[in-house]
């Protein structure tokens, strides 16, 4: 599949990009994931490995658009959860 990453266009195939990733060791999930194997992945880390440019020149919408057509299941970032209320000293919870 053709597609445009950070103005530049890739040829992407989902059998390399699953072969790129085998070995790699995948990054704490912050944001928007892409499930490759039986590993989550961020996808900018995906982009950097697949196209050997550097992260911060695309975005995660351009990784998660190509990584989808190519048929692979993207996640949206986790929520973020709630700090825990701890006593203030006072004889008051506070978050």
């Amino acid at each position: 599949m053709r597609c445009v990453i950070a103005r530049f266009p890739f040829d992407l195939i989902k059998s390399e990009v699953e072969r790129s990733m085998e070995g790699i060791t995948p990054e704490p999930v912050t944001g928007v994931s892409v499930t490759i194997g039986s590993h989550k992945y961020p996808v900018k880390q995906v982009g950097e490995v697949i196209t050997k440019q550097d992260r911060r020149d695309f975005t995660a919408h351009e990784m998660r658009r190509a990584l989808t057509r190519l048929g692979f299941v993207c996640h949206d970032a986790p929520a973020a959860t709630p700090a825990p209320e701890v006593p203030s000293g006072t004889g008051q919870w506070i978050r």
